[in-house]
């Protein structure tokens, strides 16, 4: 679905200080895919040159079969949604039916087919009693959830997450993504995801750790929050459920060390209790 082959970028091509210096890796259609590193390792321009918003120096980028060029790029778009960081940046209509619609007034498709796909978007994020409403008036979650639906109403094959969780409280976080596996379970969306969040990083299949610009670990999220001293190297906190399992380890030394998902350590709680 989407490969990159030793792409390079820099933001000043006077200097010898690449953003990203010969990236390569690929990702499978459906796909999770969580991009993680440190403040200025590359995270967000991997996305933006995968979405054609900057042009790279050297390599190859190749989205649904096709090798992404200028002459292309327009096309490639309509196969990408992207959800930014701050909602507020986004929104183009005086309402949220208005917003949704934005994407869809230069497809030349009927009024009919436009009202069905904007009531279809809005069911999919659970905001139909909102169409009418001023984005401005919507609280943070509200307003990711119709930047979701902005960037799904064309159908795109892919989903690009750039930090869209970072500005919002944990419940309005959990929220959103708790929407996206719901629409990736409906329908085969490839998602990248870039973020620091490792509760999020946790539902993704794989995981890429970036650092100055380099690949430095491709992996699953269970590896990499096996090693602890990985995630301090990288400048990431441990996922809430190993909080939880070094808690209980200092006074069960027992407990289980390894990684541990949400649901694991659920059902081990609870066979825990049904012991006492």
């Amino acid at each position: 679905m989407i490969t990159f082959k030793d792409v390079s970028f820099s933001y000043d091509k006077d200097k010898n200080d690449k953003t990203l210096d010969r990236l390569s890796f690929h990702v499978k259609p459906g796909e999770w895919l969580s991009i993680v590193g440190h403040n200025g390792s590359g995270k967000s321009t991997t996305v933006r040159l995968m979405d054609g918003l900057l042009e790279a120096e050297s390599g190859d980028i190749i989205i649904d079969g096709d090798r992404l060029t200028i002459d292309n790029v327009w096309q490639i778009r309509q196969k990408i949604g992207m959800v930014f960081q701050n909602p507020d940046n986004q929104f183009v209509g005086a309402t949220v039916e208005d917003d949704i619609a934005f994407g869809l007034e230069n497809q030349g498709i009927s009024h009919e087919e436009m009202v069905e796909k904007i009531q279809q978007a809005l069911e999919q994020v659970h905001m139909t009693d909102f169409r009418n409403r001023e984005p401005a008036r919507l609280s943070g979650g509200q307003k990711q959830r119709v930047a979701v639906a902005g960037a799904l109403i064309l159908e795109p094959k892919i989903l690009v997450l750039d930090e869209a969780t970072s500005m919002l409280d944990p419940a309005a976080r959990a929220e959103i993504i708790g929407l996206i596996q719901e629409i990736r379970q409906k329908r085969e969306l490839t998602v990248i995801s870039v973020t620091h969040d490792l509760d999020e990083v946790a539902l993704s299949d794989r995981v890429l750790v970036l650092k100055k610009g380099h690949l430095v670990m491709e992996t699953t999220p269970k590896q990499l929050f096996s090693q602890p001293h990985d995630l301090d190297g990288f400048g990431l906190d441990q996922p809430f459920t190993m909080q939880v399992v070094a808690s209980l380890r200092e006074t069960m030394p027992d407990w289980p060390s390894h990684y541990l998902t949400a649901k694991e350590l659920e059902d081990l709680l609870w066979e825990y209790r049904s012991t006492m």
